[in-house]
C-alpha cells in the first residue's frame, strides 16, 4: 500500500434482508432487497449536517438509518438501479426494465421487450439505453415522454457484458469480445475473453474501454484497437471496476482494490472487505455492499494525498494529483508543484538523473537563478542578485518536511583521499553541467524572446520621444535610462547567456560558446561589468581548444590588454597567437604597446632559433624559419612597435633583414645600405624602393618618394662610404642608446628648419630627401671617393627598369664622367621618348586650348551683336503707339520695343514713387 486515497466507513449495518442491489441519489442511499422492497435510507439528521459548507447531494461520512420501505417494488430478484437524474428517474433491471419516478418511485414504464434482460448499458448523453437477453441485443431511445425502439440484433452468444463505445457498442460474450455497429448490426472481434473469470466491459471517461481478461484489465479505444502499454493487473480477477478519477478501484470477494489510472497503473491502496458483491460510485464516493451491509468509500483530500506521495518519494503520482486540484486554489497548486519538483530534483540528483531533474526546474517555473546558485562553479555577473531559496507558499509544515533549504548538497562533493571518489566527482561534476547546459537552452529560447520585445518596445518609445520631446528631455532619459522600460527580461537574458557561456566552456565546448557568441546573445554586459570572469573560465580548455577560445575572447569585446596580461600570466605561449588574430582582426583594435609586445614576442623566438643555430656553427643568413617568416612580416604589416627598442636586441652581425626592416621605419639610406652591402640582394633593396614609392604614392608627391631611387643609386656608387656609415651607426646605436636619442630630436627639429641633408643618428633618420641644392656637395663626396668600387652593372640595371620614377637630368649628372653613352641607352631612349610624348602632347593641348579661347570670342562678338527691326506696324509698349521714325529703346533680350520718352518716363515715376514710401 502506498498511501490512503480513500476512507472506508460502514454506513448501513446488519439490514434485515439480503441486498440486492444498492444506488446512491444525492446524500440517500437505495437499496434493493431480496423480499422485493427498496429501502430509502438517510444520513442520521444533527446541527453540523445544517451547515451550508455540506454538500446536499452528496453522501455523509456517518451512520446511516431507514427512513422510508417500498414494499414490493419489484416481484423477482432486482438484479440492477441507476439513478437517471438528468431525467428525474430511477432505473431498475429485474423480470424485465422498469423506470419509476424518482419523487415518489412510482412505476411509470416498463420495457415489455426487456423481459429475461440480464445486462444493460445506458448513454445520458443522447438518452440510448441498450440491454442484451439472451442472444440479442436491443436499442431503445428516450424521447422526453417514454422509450422507442431504435435496432434489434443478433450476436453468436449470450451477452455478460455490455457497454456503449462511442457510437457502436461493445460486448462480452461467453469467450470473446466484440465491437457491434449500432447502425448496421456489424460485428468486429476484438480478442478471447479468457477461460475462467467472466466478460467485464469498463467504459473510461475518455472513451476508451477496460476489457477484462482473467486478472488483466486491457486498455482499447472506441474501435476495438490495443492501447499501447495498456494493460492494468489485478491480484486476482474484479467480479465489477468503476472508475473515479485519478483511480480505478476494482471488487473481488475479499477486498477493494484501487490503482492508479498512470501507467504502469501502479497499486494505490487495498482496503479489506470480505463477501462484497456490489460496487457503485456516487457523487463523492464509491459504494460497496454485501449481503447485509453498506460501505462509503470516502476520498482522502488531495492535499493530503499529495503530501503522503511526496514523503513516500512517489513524486509523479504526487504532481499528477496537483493537476487536479481545484482552479480557486492556483497559487496552492503552483506553491505544491515548486514543493514537488525542488524534492523530485534532490531525489534525482542523487540517483545521477540530472537532465531529468532539469526537466522538473523547467516544469516548476522555478526562477533561473535559483537553479544557477545551486552550481558552486558557475559566476554569476556581479551585477546579478541572487535570491535565496524560495520560500514555498501554502504548504503546510507536514508538506515542508525533509526538504533541504540549501539544494547546493545536490552536487556531491569529492573525497581528497579517494582518488577513485575524486574521477567520479569530476565526472559527476561534467554531467550536472551538461544537464545545465541543455536547461539553460530551454530556458532561454522564452527569456531571450522576451528580452528582444523589449528591446523593439524601447526603439518605438524612444522614435515617439524624438518626435515631442525637447532636446533637453532626450538627454535627460538617456542620462537616468528609460524609466518606463521594464529591463528584467534583458537582465535574465544576460544572467542565462552568461551561465550557459561558463557552462560551455568549462564541459569543454569552444565551439558551442564562439557559436553562441556568434549569434544573438546578452554576454556583452557581462565583457564589460566583469571581463575577468570570462577569463577565468578560458583557462579549463585554452590548452586543449587555443584557437577557438582566442577567438572567444576575439568576439566577447574584452579590453585587448586584459587578455594580454592574463594570458601573459596564465598561458604564455599562447600570447602572441592571440595578438596575432587580434591583429589580423583588425589593427587599430590594439594599442602600439600590444603590438610592440607582439613583435617582441616573435623576436624573442627568432633570437633563441638564432642563438641554437650559432652555437652549432649552422646559423645561415639566408635561412627562413616559419618563427622568422613570422617575424619578417609582422615587421612589415604593423606600424604601432618601436623600432629603436626592437634594434637593440638585434645581434651586430646577424639578422640583416630585420634590422633593415628596422632600419626603414627611420633612415631609408641605412637599410637599402643594408639590402646592398650586407645581404647583398640588390632586388629587396629594389622591392623596398617600390614599396615606399607605392605606398606614398596616393599621399605624398610623387617626386618625393622618387628621390629614394637617387639614393639607391648614391649606394651604388659609392658602396664602401654606405658601409661605414652603416658600421658607424650600429656602434652608435648599441654604444649609447640614449643619447643618440637626445640626437634624433635635435637633428629632427634641426632638419625641418634648415633642410639639412645629412642624418645624424639612426633612430630619429627620415625619408632621405634630395634636392637640387645639394647636387654639387654629392657630386664633391662621390668624387671624394673615387678610389671606391661602383657597383656599375646595378647602376645601370636601377635606371633601365625605373626611369619613369627617378630624375633624369640629377641621374646623369652624378653619373661618373667615364660613363658610356651607349651603356645608358636603355635609360635614355625610354626616358627621351616620354620626353618627346610630353612636349607632343603638351603641344597638342596648348593648341586646343588656343582654339577654343578663339571659339569663346566668336560666341561673345556674336551675343554682342543685337539687332533690331521696326516695321510701320511697331508700337511701344508701354504707350501702345506706334514707334515710327521716333528714338526707342529695346530690352536685354530684344523683344520689347518702347518709346525712348516714355522709357524716361516710367523711369521717373518709378523714383518718384521710391522716394514718397521712403518719406512715409
Amino acid at each position: 500500500m502506498v498511501h490512503s486515497a480513500y476512507d472506508s466507513f460502514e454506513l448501513i449495518n446488519n439490514c434485515p434482508t439480503k441486498i440486492d442491489a444498492v444506488e446512491s441519489y444525492g446524500s440517500k442511499l437505495l437499496v434493493g432487497c431480496s423480499d422485493g422492497s427498496l429501502r430509502i435510507y438517510g444520513p442520521g439528521s444533527s446541527i453540523a449536517d445544517q451547515s451550508p459548507l455540506l454538500d446536499p447531494l452528496s453522501l455523509r461520512k456517518k451512520p446511516y438509518a431507514l427512513e422510508r420501505t417500498v414494499a414490493w417494488f419489484s416481484k423477482k430478484v432486482l438484479l440492477s438501479m441507476k439513478v437517471l437524474e438528468s431525467r428525474g428517474l430511477l432505473f431498475s433491471l429485474s423480470e424485465s426494465i422498469a423506470f419509476h419516478r424518482l419523487s415518489n418511485f412510482e412505476t411509470i414504464v416498463v420495457i415489455a421487450k426487456a423481459k429475461g434482460a440480464n445486462i444493460y448499458s445506458w448513454d445520458d448523453r443522447r438518452g440510448f439505453l441498450c440491454f442484451a437477453r439472451q442472444k440479442r441485443v436491443f436499442i431503445f431511445r428516450h424521447d422526453g415522454r417514454g422509450f422507442l425502439e431504435v435496432k434489434e440484433f443478433g450476436v453468436p452468444d449470450t451477452v455478460k457484458s455490455i457497454s456503449w463505445s462511442g457510437e457502436n457498442i461493445c460486448v462480452g460474450v461467453r469467450k470473446d469480445y466484440m465491437i457491434l455497429n449500432a447502425t448496421n448490426g456489424a460485428l468486429s472481434e476484438v480478442f478471447s475473453s479468457g477461460k475462467i473469470a467472466p466478460p467485464l466491459v469498463v467504459p473510461l471517461p475518455s472513451g476508451e474501454l477496460i476489457l477484462g481478461k482473467e486478472n488483466i484489465g486491457v486498455l482499447v479505444d472506441q474501435n476495438g484497437k490495443l492501447v499501447q502499454a495498456g494493460r492494468i493487473c489485478w491480484s486476482e480477477a474484479p467480479i465489477a471496476v468503476v472508475i473515479q478519477k485519478p483511480y480505478a478501484i476494482a471488487l473481488s470477494p475479499r477486498r477493494v482494490e484501487i490503482r492508479s489510472l498512470r501507467v504502469p497503473y501502479p497499486l494505490i491502496q487495498t482496503i479489506v472487505l470480505h463477501d462484497a458483491c456490489h460496487l457503485i460510485k456516487s457523487n463523492n464516493a464509491i459504494v460497496v455492499a454485501s449481503n447485509n451491509s453498506v460501505y462509503g468509500l470516502f476520498p482522502v483530500p488531495l492535499g493530503a494525498q499529495i503530501v503522503q506521495l511526496t514523503a513516500s518519494g512517489e513524486f509523479e503520482e504526487a504532481l499528477a494529483l496537483c493537476k487536479l486540484l481545484p482552479p480557486k486554489d492556483a497559487d496552492l497548486r503552483a506553491a505544491r508543484e515548486r514543493s514537488i519538483h525542488t524534492r523530485y530534483v534532490h531525489y534525482l540528483f542523487d540517483n545521477g538523473c540530472y537532465e531529468e531533474a532539469m526537466e522538473h526546474f523547467l516544469a516548476s517555473q522555478v526562477d533561473i537563478t535559483y537553479v544557477l546558485s545551486l552550481y558552486p562553479s558557475i559566476v554569476l555577473p556581479k551585477t546579478t542578485t541572487i535570491p535565496k531559496p524560495e520560500k514555498l507558499m501554502g504548504l503546510s509544515p507536514d508538506d515542508l518536511s525533509g526538504l533541504s533549504d540549501d539544494l547546493e548538497t545536490l552536487l556531491p562533493q569529492p573525497s581528497e583521499s579517494d582518488e577513485n571518489a575524486a574521477f567520479e566527482f569530476k565526472k559527476t561534476s561534467h554531467n550536472t553541467l551538461m544537464a545545465l547546459i541543455k536547461y539553460l537552452q530551454k530556458k532561454g529560447y522564452n527569456i531571450v524572446e522576451k528580452a528582444a520585445a523589449e528591446g523593439m518596445e524601447e526603439v518605438v518609445l524612444d522614435a515617439i520621444g524624438d518626435n515631442f520631446t525637447s532636446a533637453r528631455s532626450k538627454k535627460s532619459n538617456k542620462r537616468h535610462g528609460n524609466v518606463q522600460i521594464n529591463s528584467a527580461a534583458r537582465d535574465m537574458a544576460a544572467i542565462l547567456d552568461t551561465a550557459l557561456l561558463q557552462a560551455l566552456l568549462l564541459t569543454g565546448q569552444p565551439s558551442a560558446a564562439l557559436e553562441l557568441l556568434n549569434g544573438l546573445n546578452y554576454c556583452d554586459p557581462l565583457c564589460g561589468t566583469d571581463p575577468m570572469l570570462v577569463l577565468e573560465f578560458s583557462l579549463f580548455v585554452l590548452k586543449n581548444r587555443p584557437t577557438q577560445t582566442i577567438e572567444l575572447f576575439l568576439s566577447g569585446n574584452i579590453p585587448a590588454d586584459m587578455v594580454n596580461a592574463y594570458l601573459k600570466q596564465h598561458a604564455p605561449n599562447m600570447q602572441g597567437r592571440y595578438l596575432e588574430l587580434m591583429l589580423a582582426m583588425n589593427e587599430n583594435r590594439i594599442s602600439a604597446n600590444l603590438q610592440n609586445e607582439m613583435v617582441q614576442i616573435s623576436l624573442s623566438e627568432v633570437l633563441e632559433w638564432y642563438s641554437e643555430l650559432s652555437a652549432k656553427q649552422m646559423w645561415d643568413e639566408k635561412a627562413y624559419s616559419p618563427t622568422r617568416k613570422k617575424l619578417l612580416s609582422a615587421l612589415e604589416s604593423i606600424s604601432g612597435y618601436n623600432p629603436e627598442a626592437l634594434l637593440e636586441h638585434l645581434p651586430p652581425d646577424a639578422l640583416f633583414e630585420e634590422r633593415a626592416i628596422l632600419f626603414g621605419k627611420m633612415n631609408h639610406e641605412l637599410a637599402l645600405s643594408l639590402y646592398v652591402n650586407k645581404l647583398h640582394v640588390p632586388e629587396l633593396a629594389l622591392a623596398y624602393c617600390d614599396r615606399v614609392y607605392d605606398s606614398a604614392v596616393h599621399r605624398l608627391p610623387v617626386k618625393s618618394s622618387g628621390n629614394l631611387y637617387l639614393t639607391l643609386l648614391h649606394i651604388y656608387l659609392n658602396p664602401r662610404k654606405t658601409t661605414k656609415y652603416f658600421e658607424n651607426s650600429v656602434m652608435n646605436l648599441v654604444s649609447s642608446p640614449n643619447t643618440s636619442t637626445q640626437k634624433v630630436s635635435s637633428v629632427a627639429s634641426l632638419k625641418s628648419k634648415v633642410g639639412r641633408k645629412k642624418i645624424a643618428s639612426i633612430e630619429g633618420a627620415e625619408d632621405m630627401r634630395i634636392s637640387p641644392s645639394n647636387t654639387d656637395t654629392t657630386i664633391e663626396e662621390s668624387s671624394e671617393e673615387g678610389g671606391s668600387t661602383i657597383m656599375f652593372d646595378q647602376v645601370l640595371d636601377l635606371l633601365s627598369r625605373r626611369w619613369d620614377r627617378i630624375n633624369g637630368a640629377y641621374a646623369l649628372k652624378i653619373l661618373p664622367r667615364e660613363t658610356k653613352l651607349q651603356n645608358l641607352l636603355p635609360f635614355l631612349g625610354p626616358l627621351i621618348k616620354k620626353s618627346r610624348e610630353a612636349y607632343r602632347n603638351s603641344s597638342v593641348i596648348k593648341s586646343l586650348r588656343q582654339t577654343e579661347n578663339l571659339q569663346v570670342k566668336d560666341e561673345l562678338y556674336n551675343q554682342r551683336k543685337a539687332t533690331a527691326k521696326i516695321s510701320k506696324d511697331s508700337t511701344c509698349s508701354l504707350c501702345d503707339k506706334k514707334i515710327g521714325t521716333s528714338v526707342f529703346a529695346i530690352s536685354p533680350n530684344g523683344k520689347t520695343l518702347v518709346h525712348f520718352v516714355c522709357f524716361r518716363d516710367s523711369q521717373n515715376k518709378k523714383g518718384v514713387t521710391r522716394g514718397s514710401l521712403l518719406k512715409k
